[in-house]
């Protein structure tokens, strides 16, 4: 009878571990298929499975920034009302522990590229770039806005004044307020950077580097010899950094 009880009870125990292993892989495949979603839908996704436990968000910058205005579907964009709130949500969560964000964008609209990168510079958690095919135009001062950027060697930036489609009325409050635009980025990135307000000025009105057109093309190194970015790097070094922060916050609000 002892036998027959231990056999049924040790039946019973390798159902119970194979009903748990069945859960367990049903858990990770909807863990799975839930980044997987919230890539393709946003281009986010949260880090959590590195060895010092910590959880960073990573945002993607990708294609064109979409201001106001809504680009054509065939379009790769970045719409600044779906970060906006994410980066709202970050600051306000005690889960997140830093963000890394990756940038390979052409630019688009100044007023949502710098409401993005005025939000990514007031976060209080460590944060920290990395640019990969380019980061052109506006997606400097996003570049720029976080604790700490990277560049990998191939990687782009296109310094140019900014431009405004559609009509233009020639008259002196136009070219004034072309100015104010103008000001407010250059201000930006002058104070997340280590480049001056002329030296950034003289590389938009550049006119030897890009064909029919002004400013300048900074490639890898050369935008850290400019005091633009950090450091050139990858992705290991990227995240590696962002740990090491995370680390030393961690230990500075003991």
């Amino acid at each position: 009878m002892g036998n027959k009880e231990n056999n049924k009870n040790s039946g019973k125990d390798n159902k119970n571990a194979k009903e748990e292993k069945r859960e367990e892989q049903e858990k990770r495949q909807e863990k799975e298929k839930h980044k997987d979603e919230r890539i393709e839908e946003t281009g986010q996704i949260t880090l959590d499975e590195n060895e010092k436990h910590h959880k960073i968000h990573l945002i993607t910058i990708i294609g064109e920034i979409e201001g106001h205005d809504n680009l054509s579907s065939s379009s790769k964009t970045t719409k600044y009302e779906h970060v906006l709130p994410q980066l709202a949500a970050i600051e306000d969560s005690k889960e997140i522990d830093g963000v890394l964000i990756l940038l390979n964008t052409m630019g688009g609209d100044v007023e949502a590229g710098l409401a993005i990168a005025e939000m990514i510079a007031s976060i209080s958690k460590p944060t920290v770039s990395l640019v990969l095919g380019g980061s052109h135009s506006i997606g400097v001062p996003i570049a720029v806005s976080t604790d700490y950027s990277y560049i990998v060697p191939t990687g782009t930036m296109v310094i140019h004044p900014v431009r405004l489609t559609g009509m233009v009325i020639g008259v002196q409050q136009t070219f004034d307020y072309f100015r104010q635009i103008q000001n407010r980025i250059t201000g930006f990135v002058c104070e997340h950077c280590r480049i001056s307000k002329s030296r950034i000025e003289e590389l938009m009105m550049e006119t030897g580097v890009l064909t029919k057109d002004v400013g300048t093309i900074l490639v890898g190194q050369e935008a850290v010899e400019e005091g633009i970015i950090c450091e050139v790097g990858g992705i290991k070094d990227a995240v590696s950094m962002l740990h090491d922060m995370i680390d030393k916050r961690k230990t500075d609000t003991k």
